[in-house]
C-alpha cells in the first residue's frame, strides 16, 4: 500500500538504522516535490541504483522558500505522489527550518543530490557543502546523480499562472538587468558592515485561545487559554534580521531596571549581536500582549506594557554621551523608533551630528497614537515607511502616494526613501527622485506583524555598501515576502532562505 510507505521521521530513523545493522545501504533524497517530472525521475532512479534501499524526505510547506504560490500542493499530496513512485521505498514529510537536519538525524549511507540543485547549492547553501559539510552530513557520503538539470521552479514559473501581470513583467525586465549571481554577490557585500541599531526593543506574546461562548453578564465573548509564544521583536527581531548578513551588530536599547527581560533577551539575540542596555526605573520593560483565536489566527486584542513618556535626566544624559564616543566605531546607524519614550530631541540630535550616515524607520502605532512622525529626523540616508506612516506625516490623505513621498523626501533632505504599500509592493524616490517601483512577491500571509521591520533591515545595509536602488528595492520586497510567512517575530529571515527565495523567483 501506497500510504504504508509514508512514516513519520522518528519511524524513519529507527528503521534507517535497523537497515543499516543488517548490512543494507540506504540512499536519502531530500526536497519539495512539487511537480513529478522527467528530471526528478531520472533522478530518483539514478539514486536507487546507489544502494538498497531509497527513502525520500518531503520538506514541511512552512518551510518551502519557492516564491509565492509554493508549495502547489500540500506535503502530504507531494509526500503521497513520491511514495507511489516505484524506485521509493520510503517517504517521510520533515521540517526544514535548519536545511537538511533531517540528513544528519537520519544519517543515510547517502545523500543523493539532483542536477537541478547543484548550483542551487553551490550559491545557497556553500558553507553546508563545504566548511560545515560534516557538521550536517556526518559520515554520510555525497553523490551527485546522473540525468538532465529540470527545476520543478522553472516549470511553475514559465507554465502556471501564479504572478499577476504586473510582477510577471516586473521580473521579465529585472533578469535582464542582473543575474542571480549579481544578486547573490550584492548581498555577501553586507557582511563587512559594523552596524549600530538604536532603538525601541519590544517583547511580543502571543496567547492563542478559542471561543467558549458570549458572556451572560456583559457584552464579550468569553476564551480559554490555550497556550503562549513569547518572541523578541520590535529593535530586537531588526538586530536579528542584520546579524544574517552582517558579521558585526550593536544594538543600543532601553529597558527596565525592574523585570527586565535581560536573560531572556540575551538569549534570544544571535551570537553576533551585541547589546547595549539602558535602564529606566520609571517604567517596564515594553510587553506587549497580543490575544489570538487559534483555530482562525486572528487576532482578537491586544495589551501594551510601557511607559511611553520620553526618559529624561541622567538616563538621557548617560545614552547622549556614550553613543558620542560610539558612533564614529560604526560605518553606519540604524534608528528604529517606534515612539515609545526612548528616542528623545537630544538623542536624534547626536545620531544627526555623529553617524557617518544613518537609516530611520518610524513606526506608527496605537502606542505612539500617531505623534511618533518622520519629520523630526533630517538628513537621514534612507527612510523607510509604510503608507499610513508618510501620509500621516505629511497630512495628506488623498493626493498620490509620489506626491506625498516627495514632499516628505524634501522636507527632511532624505537622500532615499522608500514607501511600503502592502499588497501593492513598494514605492521608491533615489537621490534624484527617480521614481522605482517593486510589486509583491508574497501569496501567502500568515502575519504581518514585523514584515516592515525586516524589510528596513535589508533594505537599509543595502543603500550602505552602494547597492542600486532596484536591486535595493527587490532584495526588501523579497525579504517582506518570506517574513509575512512567519508567525510575529519568531524566527528572523536567515540570508539562505533569502537566497533561495530569490533563486526560485528568479528562474
Amino acid at each position: 500500500m501506497i500510504k504504508d510507505k509514508i512514516i513519520s521521521i522518528d519511524e524513519l530513523i529507527g528503521k534507517v538504522l535497523t537497515l543499516k545493522e543488517n548490512g543494507k545501504v540506504v540512499v536519502q533524497s531530500h526536497g519539495v516535490f512539487d511537480l513529478i517530472h522527467p528530471g526528478l525521475i531520472k533522478h530518483l532512479n539514478s539514486a536507487k541504483l546507489r544502494g538498497d534501499v531509497l527513502i525520500v524526505t518531503v520538506i514541511k510547506d512552512k518551510d518551502v522558500r519557492r516564491g509565492p504560490g509554493r508549495p502547489i500542493f500540500p506535503a502530504e499530496l507531494r509526500a503521497e505522489n513520491v511514495a507511489s513512485l516505484e524506485m521509493v521505498d520510503y517517504a517521510c514529510v520533515v521540517d526544514d527550518e535548519i536545511p537538511f537536519d533531517c540528513v544528519r538525524r537520519i544519517n543515510p549511507n547517502i545523500f543523493a543530490k539532483g542536477q537541478s540543485q547543484k548550483q542551487r547549492d553551490k550559491n545557497i547553501h556553500e558553507e553546508i557543502f563545504s566548511e560545515e559539510r560534516k557538521l550536517y552530513f556526518g559520515k554520510t557520503t555525497l553523490f551527485e546523480t546522473e540525468g538532465f538539470s529540470f527545476s520543478s521552479s522553472q516549470i511553475i514559473n514559465n507554465l502556471l499562472d501564479i504572478y499577476p501581470d504586473e510582477t510577471k513583467f516586473f521580473l521579465k525586465r529585472f533578469k535582464e538587468r542582473y543575474s542571480f549571481a549579481d544578486v547573490s554577490q550584492a548581498i555577501d557585500k553586507l557582511s563587512a558592515l559594523n552596524i549600530l541599531l538604536i532603538g525601541d526593543g519590544i517583547i511580543d506574546e502571543y496567547h492563542y485561545c478559542t471561543p467558549m461562548g458570549k458572556s451572560l453578564k456583559a457584552h464579550l465573548v468569553v476564551n480559554k487559554y490555550l497556550t503562549h509564544e513569547v518572541f523578541a521583536g520590535g529593535a530586537f527581531a531588526i538586530a536579528n534580521h542584520l546579524s544574517g548578513v552582517c558579521k558585526n551588530v550593536k544594538i543600543v536599547t532601553l529597558i527596565s531596571d525592574n523585570n527586565s527581560y535581560e536573560d531572556f533577551i540575551k538569549n534570544n539575540l544571535r551570537p553576533n549581536v551585541i547589546p547595549q542596555f539602558f535602564y529606566r526605573t520609571d517604567g517596564p520593560t515594553i510587553v506587549k500582549k497580543r490575544y489570538i483565536n487559534q483555530y482562525l489566527n486572528q487576532k482578537l486584542f491586544e495589551i501594551n506594557y510601557l511607559n511611553d513618556e520620553y526618559i529624561q535626566g541622567s538616563v538621557e544624559e548617560s545614552i547622549c554621551r556614550y553613543l558620542k564616543d560610539e558612533i564614529l566605531n560604526y560605518d553606519t546607524v540604524l534608528v528604529s523608533d517606534f515612539g515609545h519614550g526612548f528616542i528623545t530631541d537630544k538623542i536624534i540630535t547626536v545620531i544627526e551630528d555623529n553617524a557617518r550616515q544613518y537609516a530611520v524607520n518610524t513606526q506608527m502605532n496605537a502606542a505612539n497614537g500617531g505623534y511618533n512622525i518622520i519629520t523630526k529626523y533630517k538628513h537621514p540616508h534612507f527612510v523607510c515607511l509604510d503608507e499610513p506612516e508618510i501620509r500621516w506625516a505629511a497630512q495628506d490623505k488623498y493626493s498620490s502616494i509620489e506626491l506625498v513621498a516627495a514632499k516628505i523626501k524634501d522636507t527632511i533632505d532624505a537622500k532615499n526613501l522608500i514607501v511600503t504599500l502592502g499588497r501593492t509592493g513598494s514605492i521608491g524616490l533615489d537621490y534624484d527622485n527617480n521614481i522605482n517601483r517593486t510589486p509583491i512577491f508574497s501569496s501567502k500571509v500568515i502575519d504581518t506583524v514585523g514584515a516592515g521591520d525586516a524589510f528596513f533591515s535589508f533594505t537599509a545595509p543595502c543603500f550602505f555598501v552602494g547597492l542600486p536602488f532596484d536591486l535595493v528595492s527587490f532584495i526588501g520586497n523579497a525579504a517582506g515576502a518570506l517574513a509575512v510567512s512567519i508567525v510575529c517575530n519568531k524566527k528572523p529571515v536567515e540570508k539562505y532562505e533569502l537566497l533561495e527565495f530569490i533563486y526560485a523567483i528568479m528562474k
